[in-house]
């Protein structure tokens, strides 16, 4: 009997989401690390685009008329310096970059670190029983997926940090002529406004990002364990987790988005900001930005996801 509990382990545990199992806790921390580096180098315009774009309640598109809906386009995008330079725009898509630093590099080690751990923990209690009831493919997606929805609720500790980049991207007057440690002594739990909303969003957006990767690497690539994985299948793995996390995620994450670029001194609700987006712009707002953010957001989460998978392999190698 303990024999065959003990096999049960071993194959349910063989099953990775990220770095595969037997990577060593310095590895997963400094893969992560590194794709947090080099996602916020690569990818914050591009996060300071979509932000603008979730923030923006009139209408960009005019039918008929390219023109007006790209003039319309590069007012929301570009703001002050829309009539600017190129030089100009580019410089004004970096606002908020020190919050920006702080926030992605812990997110995303937080994150792609942390939740190989909490998925061993579930595989040491729960693997056996995962694998019986669903079979060892779905078994490990589901303690993949529930692993990450996990570490994405938690991630609310890191709130303000965020609610202090997208006011910078979205509502600099809100921190004009205001210091950092000014805002926290002041604003106090207003920087965590939004918080529920954000682990509404964070829990489903991360079960499908660390789920879809795994059906990718375990269901379509056959692969046992996820150091076995080429550069090229967690490329694809990362592409089918991203899709996947930014469309179910997207209703909450404008919510929430809406909520937290609003003036400290003016908050408004979710609740009343669901009641006014569906009552103004129509049910279909709840996806606004979508299409934008899976061209432009997406490929920063592909980017950083194959880049921590690489990394924490490279490096459980070279430890």
């Amino acid at each position: 009997m303990q024999q065959q509990q003990q096999r049960n382990y071993d194959s349910v545990r063989a099953f990775a989401a990220i770095g595969g199992d037997g990577a060593s806790g310095t590895a997963r921390i400094l893969g992560s690390g590194c794709a947090g580096v080099t996602e916020l180098f690569l990818f914050h315009p591009t996060d300071t685009i979509a932000k603008r774009l979730m923030s923006n309640t009139k209408t960009v598109y005019v039918g008929g008329d390219m023109k007006a809906t790209m003039a319309n386009a590069n007012q929301v995008i570009f703001r002050d310096a829309a009539n600017g330079s190129a030089f100009t725009k580019f410089k004004s898509m970096f606002p908020g970059f020190g919050f920006a630093a702080g926030y992605k590099i812990l997110q995303r080690t937080y994150k792609f670190g942390g939740q190989p751990f909490v998925k061993d923990y579930i595989n040491k209690n729960h693997g056996p029983s995962l694998k019986e009831s669903f079979g060892p493919k779905i078994g490990s997606v589901l303690a993949s997926g529930t692993a990450g929805a996990m570490m994405g609720v938690g991630e609310i500790a890191l709130l303000p940090l965020d609610v202090l980049k997208i006011k910078a991207q979205t509502n600099p007057d809100a921190l004009k002529g205001r210091g950092v440690m000014e805002i926290f002594m002041n604003e106090g739990r207003g920087l965590y406004r939004g918080a529920g909303w954000t682990a509404a969003r964070n829990a489903p957006g991360s079960f499908a990002l660390f789920g879809g990767s795994a059906l990718m690497h375990h269901g379509v690539f056959g692969l046992e364990n996820t150091k076995e994985a080429t550069f090229a299948q967690n490329f694809a793995a990362s592409i089918v987790g991203a899709v996947a996390s930014i469309t179910v995620a997207a209703p909450l994450d404008v919510i929430k988005t809406r909520v937290q670029n609003r003036p400290f001194d003016a908050p408004e609700s979710g609740v009343q900001i669901v009641r006014n987006l569906i009552r103004d712009e129509g049910p279909t707002a709840f996806f606004k930005g979508l299409t934008p953010k899976i061209m432009v957001v997406g490929p920063k989460l592909i980017f950083s996801y194959t880049v921590a998978m690489t990394m924490i392999n490279w490096f459980n190698e070279r430890l």
